[in-house]
């Protein structure tokens, strides 16, 4: 089995991939993350996630390297992290009562043959009609500024919402494991048989 790297560092996408039970490293690619004049959410996670995984091919040149990376779009515009208290406020306000769609790019690249996959999962999140309080008083408590929509779902994230649509709840946290999983498998590298 060919060794596994996540370029990233995030510690939620660590904490996910540790799930499978596969041994990987960890490294941070160098991947400047603009969008492109008039490219939409699909096309920048997907050109993120590959661009990601394949900014360690010379690094790693024998390798399977998992690149990933999420927006959030709210009222058809962009959102990225908020980093700040005052943008997660904005964050949570603009999505009150909407629906709120995250879009994570995927990307399976073997830096020894070439061979590239690639995916792009949607998630839809109904928000609950929130409070001016219930916003502030959340924000304070989780600090979810390093979290593209301004929460963690995985933690008190969950009481904001009404329902939450799409195929892997993984997927919100920013590391789509069922489509991982089947594009390992397609690499020869089968989480159950590992």
């Amino acid at each position: 089995m060919k060794p596994i790297i996540l370029a990233s560092t995030s510690p939620f996408r660590r904490t996910l991939l540790e799930k499978l039970g596969l041994p990987f490293q960890c490294a941070a690619p160098e991947v400047d993350e603009t969008p492109r004049p008039g490219e939409d959410a699909r096309h920048l996670v997907q050109r993120l996630a590959q661009a990601k995984a394949q900014a360690l091919s010379h690094q790693f040149p024998a390798h399977l390297i998992i690149g990933s990376d999420q927006v959030c779009v709210i009222d058809n515009n962009i959102t990225g992290k908020p980093h700040s208290e005052e943008n997660a406020i904005a964050q949570l306000s603009k999505a009150r009562g909407k629906i709120v769609t995250f879009y994570t790019g995927l990307a399976l690249f073997n830096s020894e043959n070439g061979q590239l996959q690639c995916e792009v999962e949607p998630f839809d999140v109904h928000f609950r009609h929130l409070t001016d309080e219930e916003i502030i008083n959340y924000i304070r408590k989780e600090q979810p500024l390093q979290c593209a929509g301004s929460f963690k779902s995985e933690g008190l994230g969950i009481t904001l919402f009404n329902r939450l649509d799409g195929r892997d709840p993984n997927t919100l946290v920013g590391l789509p494991l069922i489509a991982l999983c089947a594009m390992l498998r397609k690499a020869h590298c089968n989480p159950l048989l590992g």
